[in-house]
């Protein structure tokens, strides 16, 4: 019996669960670390946009961090990377997650 093919929707349903919100902060590094093809813009900022770690960990609300993620996920499944990084993710032990009334 074969596994199921990663998607975009099962990974973001899997990253969901349990109440997660986004893997830990140096997960997450770890995460955006794996990503092809990010890319600093003539304006300094980045594509996909940087993980909210860091000082800005600590400023920004859920939903901001929950966001965030998602573009990660999204840039993942666009750069045909979906099941390298749902791997990653699934992988993770439950206390490298932030979970909702974590953070």
């Amino acid at each position: 019996m074969s596994e199921s093919p990663e998607t975009l929707e099962f990974l973001s349903r899997y990253c969901s669960s349990n109440r997660r919100l986004v893997p830990r902060p140096d997960r997450w590094n770890e995460l955006y670390q794996m990503l092809r093809n990010t890319r600093q813009k003539p304006s300094g900022g980045w594509e996909p946009s940087l993980p909210l770690i860091l000082a800005a960990w600590l400023h920004s609300l859920p939903l901001e961090k929950k966001l965030r993620f998602k573009e990660h996920l999204t840039w993942a499944a666009d750069q045909g990377q979906i099941e390298e990084v749902g791997k990653f993710l699934r992988s993770l032990p439950e206390h490298e997650w932030c979970h909702l009334g974590e953070v």
